[in-house]
């Protein structure tokens, strides 16, 4: 049986310009969801404590979307407190 990919994997393996469509577009729930799966997967408190606010806070949320978009564009994956 072929071992299935992560959730994360997933949407790191989707195209570049997808990616930027989907942060342009959905990015403040998209951040949010992505930092909470990710903790799942990877079991760090600290991910899953910045997903919970990006989700719930509005400032939080703005901040989150504008910096995940930069590193979606410069490194391909969003990389900012979600290891």
């Amino acid at each position: 049986m072929a071992k299935s990919a992560s959730l994360t994997g997933t949407y790191e393996a989707l195209p570049k310009i997808v990616k930027i469509l989907l942060q342009l577009f959905l990015g403040s729930v998209i951040g949010g969801i992505y930092r909470i799966v990710r903790f799942l997967e990877t079991g760090n408190i600290v991910t899953l404590i910045v997903g919970i606010l990006v989700l719930v806070t509005g400032v939080g949320n703005f901040v989150a979307w504008v910096v995940d978009l930069v590193t979606e564009i410069t490194s391909n994956r969003i990389t900012v407190l979600a290891d």
